[in-house]
């Protein structure tokens, strides 16, 4: 499948609306995804050059992550841990620091908020982003993820006058698995850009949910609001295998 829609008049809801079965764990030979409607998840994605691709199969030979690897615990999650520290270090050309280009990052991220998912918490980095999504019954996470990609693609290169991907092929997803999780979820996409030394504050990183100000079109900062169901004291149900343990 690929990731960047070949028709150049396509709208962000163009893939999205189209009707797609969950798929339960699957991998496209990179990381393990869980594709279900009515979870809560963390995903993170990420520009192309942020992490060469050369650097990502050392540390999968280090970490024994070989192939569609679903298994290996720890390996997956320190392999994800290494790659927060380079890409928080700036690395590539950090596209996404171009207000223009973040601005439309984040407006695509708001585009069908409350309609095919919630939006709980976001974060619009230099070189990736971080989001906290409930996604709707009848939507999965990865028609929505092919949208988000597919159109901020296609905009983004139509503003720096290039061709070319875009994004990372693959992306991190985690389901949210109670509400300690949950806290660590929302606390590490609001302290990333104080973490990577964007800001001094949570509050003042204008491309997240944890800002202050006014923004056009979008929600404010959602602190404290739960999913759902969750307010209803309901809980998602485990999901079966769980490929990897983390906090967030």
């Amino acid at each position: 499948m690929m990731l960047e829609d070949p028709q150049p008049d396509a709208t962000l809801g163009t893939w999205a609306s189209r009707p797609h079965s969950p798929k339960g764990w699957y991998s496209r030979g990179y990381h393990p995804h869980f594709d279900q409607s009515g979870l809560v998840q963390s995903i993170t994605f990420r520009l192309d050059d942020s992490v060469p691709e050369a650097q990502l199969r050392q540390w999968r030979v280090e970490l024994g992550i070989l192939g569609a690897h679903l298994g290996d615990d720890e390996g997956m999650a320190k392999l994800r841990a290494r790659i927060d520290k380079y890409e928080d270090a700036g690395h590539g050309a950090c596209h996404l620091r171009e207000p223009g280009i973040a601005a439309m990052v984040e407006e695509a991220l708001f585009f069908f908020d409350g309609e095919r998912y919630r939006l709980l918490e976001w974060s619009v980095m230099p070189n990736h982003v971080h989001v906290l999504v409930e996604t709707v019954p009848g939507h999965v996470l990865s028609d929505v993820m092919q949208a988000w990609k597919s159109f901020t693609a296609k905009s983004a290169n139509r503003i720096l006058g290039r061709n070319g991907k875009f994004w990372m092929a693959d992306y991190f997803d985690r389901f949210i698995r109670d509400e300690r999780h949950l806290a660590a979820a929302r606390a590490y996409i609001r302290a990333n850009p104080v973490k990577a030394g964007l800001c001094e504050t949570e509050q003042g990183w204008r491309f997240g949910s944890a800002w202050e100000g006014e923004r056009a079109g979008g929600p404010p900062g959602r602190a404290g609001v739960p999913p759902a169901d969750w307010s209803a004291g309901q809980r998602p149900a485990h999901p079966g295998k769980e490929p990897f343990r983390e906090e967030i």
